[in-house]
């Protein structure tokens, strides 16, 4: 495997607003674009530093793709937009060129101590520790955010149609220099539930997503980050990609995606 570049590099010192995308952003669809998972980490990180509160948490975050997302020079900036003692809004966008490429809102809660009465989690995934690997990257997908992301498969595959299940960490920073954080590495995996879970063959179709929201009931924790993912497709080019989402000590939340479908030219 090549030497491999972080995710993104400050251009303005650690607490700046532009950073240069690099190619282990890139995307399996087009080799010019970015994957939607590291950006919407960038924007995870503008969060965690937007006037942040210990005892909080951030428990929804959505992220709105208003067009492709170049590789190369970006600019993060995140703003308090609804203030609160115990529950806040946040926004963020992500600028290329002078134009918003995505935005973002989050909001972040208080925490409590619910301990005794939790309820509704999925069961746990397999361990990544022992979990057969399988091959980065099928015929089709092209290079860059694949490869910069350790994958190991529990069920299904990038090649296999259908619901999947696996493991995954980044293999290089989100910034260069910093430490990436459990959220941070959620965000950069669990952009991917639509290929993980996807009945279609990416050489022949085109399914990509034009939101991303994660929904918490826990803060994740570790390294690795679990997707039990499956997708719907509808008679009419839309549709829908859904993950459970695990760290290695069991299930954190979810995450939903909608889908625009249609034939590769």
């Amino acid at each position: 495997m090549p030497d491999l570049e972080p995710f993104y590099r400050p251009l303005d010192g650690p607490d700046g607003e532009r950073f240069h995308a690099t190619f282990s952003t890139t995307g399996p669809w087009f080799a010019d674009a970015q994957h939607g998972g590291p950006p919407a980490a960038l924007l995870i990180r503008a969060f965690e530093r937007c006037a942040p509160r210990p005892g909080t948490a951030l428990s929804r975050v959505t992220v709105e793709v208003l067009g492709r997302i170049p590789a190369g020079e970006v600019e993060v900036r995140a703003r308090m937009e609804r203030p609160g003692r115990s529950i806040e809004l946040l926004g963020a966008e992500m600028l290329a060129g002078g134009r918003a490429v995505l935005r973002a809102r989050a909001w972040r809660l208080a925490e409590g101590d619910t301990a005794e009465v939790v309820s509704g989690t999925e069961p746990a995934l397999p361990p990544p520790d022992g979990v057969q690997v399988h091959p980065d990257r099928a015929e089709g997908w092209l290079p860059g955010y694949i490869d910069a992301v350790e994958w190991r498969w529990v069920s299904g595959g990038w090649d296999v149609p259908g619901p999947g299940e696996l493991w995954g960490r980044p293999r290089v920073a989100l910034v260069e220099g910093e430490e990436i954080t459990p959220l941070q590495r959620l965000a950069v995996v669990g952009d991917s539930a639509n290929g993980i879970g996807s009945p279609l063959d990416i050489r022949h179709w085109l399914y990509v997503n034009t939101e991303l929201t994660v929904h918490l009931h826990r803060v994740p924790a570790g390294e690795w980050v679990g997707v039990r993912a499956s997708s719907v497709i509808g008679p009419t080019g839309l549709g829908t990609a859904t993950g459970l989402l695990f760290d290695t000590d069991g299930h954190v939340g979810r995450t939903t995606q909608g889908l625009t479908v249609r034939p590769r030219s």
